[in-house]
């Protein structure tokens, strides 16, 4: 994995100081080597951190140019068909001269266009620049696994993979957007295309932009979006074909020229990413978090799995001292993110890579095969509804159920709506919230959809693609650690979701379709084991005394953004998910700010 950066001044050169001191900012994400690249009279500057993976002589140094040299390219990720798209490629006489996944983009474009998106099964973000038609391609991939952010202004067109990278530039201002301060409350992160920044913006998973750097115009385009069907299939057909599916996308996620481990927290999804490790002959080093004195600690079960499937496993203990690492999160993360397990997360990260580069983790399974708990009480909901019920609704032409209302109540943990945001907030900074609060969830509902799949795609566009990917990306890559996730197979998504919601999704079943490929390689309490999700027990996020110290000390209300009163209500109150939230973003603010 890496970290890229790139800058267009339209006014003057670029000093080479200027960009390195961007692209370092990026060490992190890419330790093992460097590269930077000047362009178009020293107007143009791209630059390259690199975690080696694949041909780890200087040979894959970016960024990479084709033979004329009129296309360059910086790519963040990992293309899993490169061997196939290579092969490919070189049936139509293009000649290869490193043995990286990267080049295949650039061959591909040579032969694709922007159409090269279509063609990638990874993770990825790049950025491709092409000097015959005097543009810059930007990408992301389509469940947004890796990061891209960008600045546009009448002096310059910045872009990297995190933000450090385009506010170490010195033409970009640093000004809070106080409508995305509301948003992380709300969400507990900040929607796309939106960032903290007032002038910089996310590229949302799934779009690809392109630049023409003389005409000064830029183009936005979703390449991909997911088709929710309801064919018919037969369930066992179906679970054998998402068991080969499964299989393969592991053994693809697996090539590297150094040796891939995976976390693994012994529920269904990571223990399901081992067992087919192990039938493809690997024997992974793997990684768990533990809380002392918690009976539910996933070590244990953890240990259960690594026994059975005979594989070595490492468990680093939390406990309440884990917190002091609040401190370093907004380094890690940029802008704030109140995600309960940023902190597990950087942990089990910062055990792994002392032992290997690269692990898989299980996300993606739960939003495609229904396994979280809110998607199953949305499905149980509807379908206990009767006959007559339903048709009262469809007469009045009103659904049962507000289903956007349920999941911002769902996502919330404490929930910040319109009138409870004005309660927050200073009232001189009452015109930066929206007058409905949960407008990116409306934005990604769709009524269209049966009841569990609207859900499902809610999951996906907002929770997965927006919370969960983000933690994983900047914890891992804060560590110097690609995390790979091999669920996240646009094809695989593209095959259950065609179908029936009835057919993968069975109330008695725990993840169906993974579970009966699961069923006899796992140990009973694995397999009997309610979803738990990648959590400390709630006492681990209600330490009064902490929240009290960082409120004496808090630069927010100090500075009247945030309303002491209402503050110190939580804190009385003991409301220790509001409280959390509001530490998150006092830790980010008196970095940043």
């Amino acid at each position: 994995m890496c970290g890229i950066v790139g800058y267009l001044n339209f006014k003057r050169k670029i000093e080479p100081p200027e960009i390195v001191e961007m692209r370092d900012s990026l060490r992190h994400r890419g330790p093992d080597d460097e590269g930077v690249g000047f362009y178009e009279n020293d107007s143009i500057a791209l630059g390259h951190r690199r975690l080696s993976f694949l041909d780890l002589s200087p040979a894959g140094r970016q960024p990479l140019c084709n033979e004329d040299e009129t296309i360059w390219l910086i790519l963040n990720g990992e293309i899993y068909n490169y061997v196939e798209l290579r092969s490919e490629l070189e049936k139509q006489q293009h000649v290869f001269k490193t043995h990286t996944d990267t080049e295949v983009i650039v061959h591909g474009y040579e032969q694709w266009g922007y159409d090269v998106v279509n063609r990638l099964k990874g993770m990825f973000a790049f950025a491709l620049l092409d000097l015959k038609q005097k543009k810059v391609f930007l990408a992301r991939d389509r469940f947004g696994i890796k990061p891209l952010y960008y600045h546009l202004s009448d002096s310059c067109f910045v872009f990297a993979s995190e933000l450090k990278a385009i506010l170490k530039c010195r033409e970009v201002k640093r000004e809070i957007d106080f409508t995305s301060f509301a948003d992380y409350f709300t969400y507990r992160y900040i929607p796309s295309p939106k960032t903290i920044w007032n002038n910089i913006a996310k590229l949302p998973p799934a779009h690809f932009l392109v630049y023409d750097y003389v005409e000064r115009k830029n183009e936005l385009k979703e390449y991909w979006k997911i088709s929710f069907e309801n064919h018919k299939a037969d369930a066992a057909a179906l679970a054998k074909e998402v068991g080969a599916m499964l299989s393969e996308s592991v053994a693809i996620h697996a090539r590297s020229d150094v040796p891939v481990g995976s976390f693994l927290s012994g529920g269904y999804d990571s223990s399901a990413v081992v067992y087919y490790l192990t039938q493809h002959g690997y024997k992974p080093d793997t990684f768990s978090i533990g809380f002392k004195g918690w009976d539910n600690s996933e070590h244990q079960y953890a240990q259960l799995v690594a026994d059975q499937l005979n594989v070595p496993l490492t468990i680093t203990m939390e406990d309440d001292a884990s917190h002091e690492l609040l401190d370093i999160m907004p380094d890690v993360y940029d802008e704030p993110i109140a995600d309960i397990s940023i902190l597990p997360t950087w942990l089990v990260s910062h055990a792994a890579v002392k032992k290997v580069k690269a692990v898989m983790s299980g996300e993606g399974a739960d939003e495609l095969f229904g396994g979280y708990s809110w998607q199953k009480q949305f499905f149980a909901m509807h379908y206990e509804l009767k006959w007559h019920q339903k048709l009262a609704h469809a007469l009045a032409h009103k659904p049962a159920f507000d289903t956007v209302e349920f999941y911002a109540n769902a996502m919330a943990m404490g929930r910040f709506n319109t009138a409870e945001l004005k309660k927050l907030i200073s009232p001189e900074l009452h015109h930066s919230i929206a007058d409905d609060a949960e407008w990116f969830y409306r934005k990604h509902f769709d009524a269209s959809l049966s009841p569990l799949k609207s859900i499902q795609r809610m999951d996906m566009k907002c929770f997965m693609g927006e919370l969960v990917l983000v933690k994983i990306d900047r914890a891992s890559m804060a560590n110097s650690l690609e995390v790979r996730v091999p669920f996240l197979d646009h094809e695989l998504f593209e095959k259950v979701l065609r179908v029936k919601e009835t057919v993968y999704y069975k109330p008695d079943s725990t993840k169906f379709l993974l579970y009966e490929n699961i069923k006899h390689f796992l140990p009973e309490k694995i397999l009997n084991r309610a979803k738990q999700g990648f959590v400390g027990p709630d006492v681990f996020y209600m330490n009064m005394q902490r929240y009290q110290k960082i409120m004496e000390s808090s630069r927010l209300i100090r500075e009247g953004i945030v309303q002491k009163s209402y503050c110190e209500n939580l804190l009385a109150t003991k409301d220790h998910w509001r409280l959390w939230k509001f530490a998150v973003m006092e830790k980010w603010y008196g970095r940043w700010s």
